[in-house]
């Protein structure tokens, strides 16, 4: 378990680096400003972006493994420490947190200790085809949704790019061997969740605080696979500590409305 919380730890402070460097670059450019395919062929022609990628990809690939070795909800709070990251990095940008703001990244904290104290075994990975469907059903919905809502404000888009990457999260957790029809499509998913929501959060960061928008996203990819994995994927919790993983979540999400739009100065 500690190789996953270290590998979890790590892929949470590339995130947060990234993020910052994927608001200048939207901002400088005005990428944000596109649809999602436009956004895309100017994304892989900007030196900027093109390095926010590769972190990205880098910090997946350690999430990936601790989404393997740990439950999901401890996987997911690991990545909330991107917040803590972005806020002290996105005052290169002179985004300045308030002491309430502040008040938020340390319950971020607090909960994933809670977290990591109490959890259980990990879930074995899903096979199946309903599986495979759910995730490509969820998939074609949240595309749908980010089209109607691409003119919305940082708080929606915040949240649509953390179910996107939530529905990526979840889907790791159909890749495994041998291969099969329902393995491939659940891997194929992976990558598609992956570019939505980083659209999606590139809109909205594009029209707020690098906090403000991280702060709905970072609480929906925590809670959305946290829940999934205690309810559908076998995620275990040490005997008698599922009240601490109940307050873990709990606090970690609370974290996160603090940092919500009119928290920062």
């Amino acid at each position: 378990m500690t190789g996953g919380l270290v590998a979890g730890v790590a892929a949470a402070v590339l995130f947060g680096l990234a993020a910052v460097a994927q608001a200048h670059a939207v901002r400088r450019d005005a990428g944000g400003s596109q649809g999602l395919t436009g956004f895309v062929l100017w994304a892989v022609r900007n030196p900027w972006m093109l390095a926010v990628v590769a972190a990205y990809l880098l910090g997946f690939l350690l999430h990936a493994v601790a989404i393997w070795l740990l439950p999901l909800y401890l996987a997911q709070a690991s990545i909330a420490l991107s917040l803590p990251v972005t806020a002290v990095a996105s005052a290169r940008l002179s985004e300045m947190l308030s002491g309430r703001g502040w008040l938020g990244v340390g319950a971020v904290t607090g909960g994933l200790v809670l977290l990591a104290v109490g959890a259980g075994p990990a879930g074995e990975a899903v096979e199946g085809t309903g599986f495979a469907v759910g995730l490509v059903a969820a998939l074609l919905v949240l595309l749908v949704a980010g089209l109607l809502a691409r003119g919305a404000g940082a708080l929606t888009l915040g949240w649509l790019a953390g179910l996107g990457y939530a529905g990526s999260a979840l889907a790791v957790r159909g890749v495994d061997l041998p291969l099969s029809p329902a393995v491939v499509a659940s891997a194929l998913t992976v990558p598609a969740y992956g570019v939505l929501a980083f659209w999606l959060y590139s809109l909205a960061l594009d029209r707020s605080l690098v906090s403000t928008a991280s702060a709905p996203m970072i609480t929906a990819q925590t809670f959305v696979p946290a829940l999934a994995g205690l309810a559908w994927l076998g995620d275990g919790v040490r005997a008698g500590w599922g009240g601490a993983i109940a307050a873990g979540l709990l606090l970690a999400t609370a974290g996160t409305v603090l940092l919500q739009p009119g928290q920062e100065s």
